[in-house]
């Protein structure tokens, strides 16, 4: 089989280990940055919604306001007029995982082509058909409802920055085009000139993405949920479930005091959140990734990037970036170092949130880094850095369950995919709760869970020795050690 021919100069063990970035350039970069994240730092944010402090009535309860709660509440009510919907957010819509990412829009199911190979061989034609047309669906229902997220089909670059990811690249192209999907592989050479970047060694195109503004998304399928009768809740707590007769009660806390909903079904929609199940606690953990935005790059400085697919990258390695460029030419640059603090960090909800959104050691890193990517933007300041957690499985992608009868139902655990991957993963979770017979729903990928988390302490030390060992893999060409091979053996994995 061919390799992607090597070209230029490199060091082989990653573009940010032999280029050490001007200090003061990147005191430069990060002085002054706000750290909110940019999505939803902004004027045109609406105004919260009143909390729950009465007792309602509802056919659905959807728990959580991110893009799986509310994908769920639109199809909801577009599957069924005249059901009526509740739809109940602990803090604002797109507060977390939903307003925190990149806001690449991925068609995959899977966490990528190699994770389905790994997890469900069989079913992989479908998925990545299933994949596809969640990406129509999401530009129809975007279309139809007039939402203004600046909706790209961009497509999306993997880039090789050692020798050994260029030859994996190499690699996944052949499979990818022995199972008819269409990719193109690049030489260093033609990677370069697509985006100008000295660290670029080669790459892969998948023309199976978008990139979206994902906090102008969320806003907008809450005008639209709305506009079809969803009932909004913000700012309200749920503290439990509870079987009365044939109905489900969901209690709930605010602020101003207590409420509840009585419904005939729940669909939960909580993300890196505590789940209120057990079988969703003890399969979710919450990893905190960070990203830095920069403001809109000076016209000579785009220009010398190149990029004029404005494409969304990601680089190959074990721990990856990600980044991209937004309708005004900043720059998204984050991932790479994903931070399990012990317990998860989520003990206090939105205010732990809030203390976490800056990880000092982290940021500082991602600001070396977007410079060793681009050395141009030296000079060029960042606006705003963040962090959030990411709902994170065993498996890498979505999962699905129900419980009370089946009147309650869950799907989390995208793993950073979930800016597509929820619109599937909602209408799914949806089938499951109204006892409906899909294709989606006789999925092994849905009917099987992933392997739960260890208890703690053995969760953070596990963790922890994985982060050692997936960084100790990149910096060893790509070769996974005893400990890594034995967790891919058993189903399980983790990255950032």
């Amino acid at each position: 089989m061919a390799t992607v021919p090597m070209s230029g100069t490199h060091d082989g063990a990653g573009s940010w280990a032999g280029v050490r970035p001007d200090p003061g350039a990147v005191d430069t970069l990060l002085a002054g940055a706000r750290v909110a994240p940019y999505w939803l730092d902004r004027a045109e944010r609406p105004a919260a919604l009143p909390p729950l402090i009465t007792e309602e009535r509802a056919d659905l309860v959807v728990v959580g306001g991110g893009f799986t709660g509310l994908w769920a509440a639109l199809s909801a009510v577009e599957r069924d007029p005249g059901r009526s919907v509740v739809l109940i957010e602990g803090d604002r819509i797109a507060e977390h995982a939903s307003g925190r990412n990149g806001g690449f829009m991925s068609s995959s199911l899977t966490h990528g082509l190699a994770h389905g190979l790994d997890r469900f061989p069989d079913e992989l034609p479908a998925l990545l058909r299933l994949g596809a047309q969640t990406l129509d669906t999401i530009e129809d229902a975007i279309t139809r409802h007039g939402i203004d997220c600046g909706f790209e089909r961009t497509g999306e670059l993997t880039v090789a920055v050692a020798p050994w990811q260029a030859e994996e690249l190499t690699e996944l192209h052949a499979t990818a085009t022995e199972l008819g999907e269409t990719t193109r592989l690049l030489d260093g050479e033609q990677m370069r000139a697509e985006v100008a970047s000295p660290t670029y060694l080669g790459g892969l195109e998948d023309p199976g993405c978008a990139l979206v503004d994902p906090a102008r998304l969320a806003w907008g399928l809450t005008d639209a949920c709305r506009r079809l009768g969803v009932r909004f809740f913000e700012n309200t707590r749920v503290e439990a479930l509870e079987r009365e007769g044939t109905e489900v009660v969901v209690r709930t806390t605010a602020s101003l005091g207590t409420g509840s909903v009585r419904a005939q079904r729940v669909l939960l929609a909580t993300a890196a959140i505590p789940g209120l199940l057990p079988a969703m606690r003890s399969r979710v953990v919450p990893v905190w990734d960070y990203s830095v935005m920069t403001e809109p790059l000076p016209a000579d400085v785009r220009a010398s990037l190149g990029w004029s697919g404005r494409q969304g990258i990601g680089d190959a390695g074990n721990r990856f970036h990600y980044y991209r460029l937004t309708h005004d030419d900043r720059l998204l640059f984050g991932g790479y170092d994903a931070i399990y603090p012990f317990g998860g960090g989520q003990r206090s909800g939105p205010r732990d949130t809030r203390d976490r959104a800056r990880h000092e050691p982290t940021t500082q890193m991602l600001g070396e880094h977007l410079l060793a990517t681009f050395p141009q933007l030296e000079g060029v300041r960042a606006s705003h850095t963040w962090g959030g957690a990411v709902d994170t499985c065993s498996r890498f992608n979505p999962f699905w369950g129900t419980s009370m009868r089946g009147q309650v139902g869950y799907v989390l655990g995208f793993t950073g995919l979930g800016v597509g991957a929820s619109n599937f993963g909602a209408r799914t979770a949806l089938d499951l709760v109204d006892g409906i017979d899909s294709e989606a729903t006789r999925l092994e990928m849905v009917r099987k869970r992933p392997l739960p988390f260890p208890p703690e302490p053995l969760r953070w030390v596990g963790i922890q020795i994985t982060r050692h060992q997936l960084a100790r893999a990149d910096a060893n060409g790509g070769r996974r050690s005893l400990w890594l091979k034995a967790l891919d053996a058993a189903g399980l994995g983790f990255d950032s």
